[in-house]
């Protein structure tokens, strides 16, 4: 057996799986470890923190013809600072491992790191230190992100509870749009200026390239007391949706026609003649919270966004009629949705 062969939840538990006692771990000061976006560790009477680590791969995760290399940086700081967001959590600071062939130019790395720093400065994430080795392969870029809260405040995907209303706070499906669209235009990213036609989709593209992790909106949805569970959307609604129902124990419904969606990705998804649901639901890399709040205080969460400037949708429900997650569809016809997203390991 090959790591193919298994899902990358699976494989997770297969490495991790009863080699440390939960009674070790809290010993240890772990409240909440493996299994959720980030871990959660007291630190003193009155504050916690938050620990979660990102990896960028080159040819994985990224390729010269879908970032510039001030992208790579940016993106892997978003996507660390994301999982803190994704536990209502503050980010506070961070540690870079960086992996690199000896023949890498510096003024690529140096692009890289501005990138980076671009990205920590504003979300006040102090970067303490780190490490750089060489490597025989491409460039593999590490974020670790320590963030904080408030003992018992951080939000957890296993917190949904039944009569929940489901709410997102923002597009999903366009990165994974923009990164098709590039993928097959195919043009070096030092190219990109000179190609009108990857003007079409500025929205897509910075989608991808530049996601903006939802600090703010995470910090919010703590302080107001109402969110129940709460994931980011990295490897797209479905698989978030799965990841909170599993760990909840409950089932989810997700309202097809309650799902906002961007007016590029339609205009895209329309030229290339597929349904934009398609990349929402299993596209990824968009980095907006997925989460639950009880139903009865729902419109006042949904004030208080927009107090905030920030929008939130409500796109489903919880209940107990089924496990997992299903799509309704504009007919009022009710479809189980496949528990995948994007996994490095089956594809």
């Amino acid at each position: 057996m090959d790591v193919s062969s298994v899902d990358e939840f699976t494989l997770i538990d297969l490495l991790n799986g009863g080699q440390q006692t939960i009674a070790f771990q809290r010993a240890g000061g772990v409240e909440t470890g493996i299994g959720d976006d980030a871990a959660v560790v007291r630190a003193s009477s009155d504050s916690r923190w938050i620990l979660t680590c990102d990896t960028m791969t080159e040819d994985i995760h990224f390729k010269r013809v879908t970032m510039r290399d001030a992208d790579i940086g940016y993106k892997a700081m978003a996507s660390a600072v994301s999982d803190i967001a994704a536990m209502g959590g503050t980010p506070r600071y961070a540690l870079v491992a960086l992996s690199m062939p000896k023949s890498t130019p510096v003024e690529q790395v140096r692009a890289m790191y501005d990138g980076l720093y671009e990205c920590a400065n504003r979300y006040r994430v102090v970067v303490a230190g780190g490490d750089t080795t060489s490597c025989i392969g491409g460039v593999t870029l590490t974020v670790t992100v320590i963030g904080e809260t408030e003992p018992d405040k951080a939000l957890l995907r296993s917190a949904a509870r039944l009569g929940d209303v489901v709410f997102i706070t923002g597009f999903t499906g366009d990165s994974a749009a923009g990164l098709e669209w590039l993928l097959g235009k195919n043009k070096p990213s030092e190219e990109w200026d000179d190609d009108p036609e990857l003007k079409q989709y500025p929205g897509l593209i910075r989608a991808h390239c530049r996601p903006e992790p939802q600090i703010q909106a995470g910090e919010l949805l703590r302080r107001s007391g109402f969110c129940h569970a709460l994931n980011d959307v990295s490897d797209g609604i479905a698989s978030e949706a799965w990841e909170i129902a599993a760990a909840s124990n409950i089932g989810i419904d997700l309202i097809e026609d309650r799902i906002p969606v961007s007016g590029e990705l339609l205009d895209y998804a329309s030229k290339q003649g597929k349904d934009p649901l398609d990349y929402m639901l299993y596209g990824g890399e968009d980095y907006q919270l997925i989460g639950t709040a009880p139903a009865e205080h729902a419109v006042e969460l949904q004030m208080k966004f927009k107090e905030a400037g920030l929008p939130l949708y409500l796109i489903g429900y919880v209940h107990g009629e089924h496990s997992g997650v299903r799509l309704v569809r504009s007919d009022g016809g009710a479809v189980p949705l496949a528990k995948r997203g994007y996994n490095h390991f089956t594809g």
